[in-house]
C-alpha cells in the first residue's frame, strides 16, 4: 500500500483452528515512522475514535496503543517524543513497544521484554514507547494463561529481519490461542505483545489506500472494520500511527 507498508488477510489454517482470520500488516521501520498520540497530552477534552485520529494526524495507518482505565488514563509506561505522557511502569505487564531510538544505530522499532530488556525511564533510549502485555518471548514461551476468555485482539510482533507486524483478528479468540498461533505459524517472529482487546482492539487503514477495486468488492464484508467507516469504533485515548519517513 506504500513503501514499507503491506497489508493482507491471513488465514492461519489447520495449525491454528481456534484462531479466526486476521488482518496482517507488515511494516518496515526503515521506511515508516511510528508516533504515539494521547488525547490529554495533545490538549483534547475527550478521546477520539480511530477515524477521527486519522483525520487529525494524517497517518497512513493507526492502531490502539494499549490498555486504559475507565477515566481514560493509560495503564503503564507511555512516552512521546522522549517524554513520559502516561502512568507508571506496570509491575505485571512486561511488553513494551519502543520506536524511534535516540541513537542513530539499532533497530527503529522493537518489542521489548521488560523482564530482561532494560528501559531507563529517566533517559529513555526510544522517543516513542507504550507498555502492554507480553505475549510471546524470545524463548518461544507464551506469557499469558489459558483462561478461555475470548475477545477481538490486536498483537504487535517484532520479526528477526527488523520488520514489525500488526495482527487484528476478524473474530474473537483467546490471547493464549493467538499467542501460540503466532509463535508456531508465523516465521521469524522474535517477540510479540498484546495491546488492548475487545471493543478497543482497533486498526485503521484508510480507504484511500485500498487502490484495487476488485479487492474492495471482494472484501466488502470486512473492510468497514478497518477503514473507519464501521459503527463499532469506540473512542481511544491513545493510538500509535505510522507515516513515511
Amino acid at each position: 500500500m506504500a513503501d514499507g507498508l503491506a497489508v493482507s488477510i491471513w488465514q492461519p489454517g489447520d495449525r491454528c483452528r481456534e484462531v479466526p482470520s486476521l488482518l496482517a500488516v507488515d511494516i518496515d521501520p526503515e521506511r515508516q515512522r511510528f508516533s504515539i498520540h494521547n488525547y490529554a497530552e495533545e490538549g483534547l477534552v475527550a478521546p477520539l475514535t480511530i477515524d477521527d485520529w486519522q483525520t487529525r494526524t494524517g497517518h497512513l495507518l493507526l492502531f490502539n496503543a494499549g490498555l486504559f482505565r475507565v477515566d481514560f488514563s493509560y495503564l503503564g509506561l507511555l512516552y512521546h517524543n522522549g517524554r513520559s505522557v502516561g502512568g507508571r511502569r506496570h509491575a505485571i505487564w512486561q511488553g513494551l513497544f519502543a520506536a524511534e531510538p535516540t541513537a542513530s544505530s539499532g533497530r527503529k522499532a522493537r518489542v521489548l521484554d521488560l523482564t530482561v530488556d532494560a528501559f531507563d525511564e529517566r533517559h529513555p533510549a526510544y522517543r516513542e514507547a507504550a507498555q502492554a502485555l507480553m505475549l510471546v518471548d524470545r524463548k518461544g514461551t507464551v506469557r499469558v494463561r489459558e483462561t478461555g476468555k475470548q475477545a477481538y485482539q490486536t498483537v504487535v510482533a517484532e520479526a528477526e529481519n527488523g520488520h514489525m507486524f500488526i495482527f487484528k483478528t476478524l473474530g474473537v479468540v483467546s490471547l493464549h490461542g493467538i499467542g501460540r498461533c503466532v509463535r508456531d505459524v508465523v516465521p521469524g517472529i522474535r517477540q510479540a505483545m498484546a495491546m488492548d482487546g475487545g471493543s478497543s482492539a482497533d486498526v485503521l487503514v484508510p480507504a484511500s489506500l485500498w487502490t484495487r477495486e476488485g479487492a474492495l468488492q471482494a472484501r466488502a464484508s470486512w473492510r468497514p472494520m478497518f477503514d473507519g467507516s464501521g459503527a463499532a469504533h469506540i473512542p481511544l485515548p491513545t493510538v500509535i500511527g505510522i507515516s513515511p519517513r
